[in-house]
């Protein structure tokens, strides 16, 4: 991925550029809000590390400037002694999180592979067109997709490897999707879990079931991407953001 690093302290920049590097990232530097601004739009990077207490233009100042030319560029602001009302401001105009400093780099290196969508999604349904056609769209938009049509094996998927949410189809085969979700939740009560299904009357007491258990809102087959993109892309975000919650 692409790094840039914008701190008016040389020292750092180069400390926090050779350890991206090392970790086979592109690194790019950057002294001065204005002078990141200008990387951003010349060459977007994938994400950003910046100080917020810089001469001239400030951290903030310069995030919202890039976020005008970037809506979606996951910015990471840094700080030593950032006052409440800076990060208040900061975090309303749409930075990911606020990190003192020095940066524990252990986790600036879990939150970018997050971002790099490192973690798979899991498809679960009984339909094999269904699963193709939709790990085919899904692996279009940069992600990695399993697929389960039998409803006991989907925790043996989850101890492989940790996903970074389920699409679940209330009517798999012969099992109500409601037991998986609630296998699910016993051993995972984080884990996101999509709810989907083409029986919007006969599934009321399960949706109604999978809502008190946590699952997100059902969507209705045939799906309309647009709105799994944007559940999956909710996700995202907060699991993003709550990496960064221990800062």
């Amino acid at each position: 991925m692409k790094i840039l690093v914008v701190d008016d302290d040389l020292r750092i920049v180069k400390t926090t550029c050779d350890i991206l590097r090392i970790k086979g990232h592109e690194a790019v530097a950057a002294y001065s809000g204005e002078e990141g601004v200008e990387k951003v739009e010349s060459d977007r990077p994938d994400c950003v590390l910046m100080d917020i207490k810089m001469p001239g233009v400030s951290g903030v100042e310069a995030m919202k400037r890039m976020l005008k030319i970037v809506p979606d560029l996951p910015v990471v602001l840094v700080s030593a002694y950032a006052t409440d009302e800076l990060m208040i401001e900061a975090k309303s105009s749409g930075a990911y999180a606020i990190l003192s400093k020095p940066l524990n780099f252990p986790m600036i290196l879990s939150f970018l592979s997050l971002l790099r969508k490192e973690e798979s999604i899991l498809v679960v349904d009984d339909d094999p067109n269904f699963c193709r056609t939709l790990k085919e769209i899904l692996t279009l938009r940069g992600f990695r997709v399993e697929t389960e049509s039998e409803p006991q094996k989907v925790l043996s998927h989850l101890e492989q490897d940790y996903k970074l949410a389920i699409v679940l189809d209330l009517k798999v085969g012969a099992a109500n999707g409601a037991e998986v979700l609630d296998e699910v939740r016993a051993k995972y009560p984080t884990m996101p879990v999509v709810l989907v299904t083409g029986y919007r009357q006969e599934m009321g007491d399960t949706l109604e079931k999978g809502r008190l258990i946590g699952a997100y809102p059902c969507l209705y087959k045939p799906l309309e991407m647009t709105d799994l993109f944007r559940v999956i892309e909710d996700i995202r975000i907060k699991k993003l953001q709550n990496s960064l919650v221990s800062a």
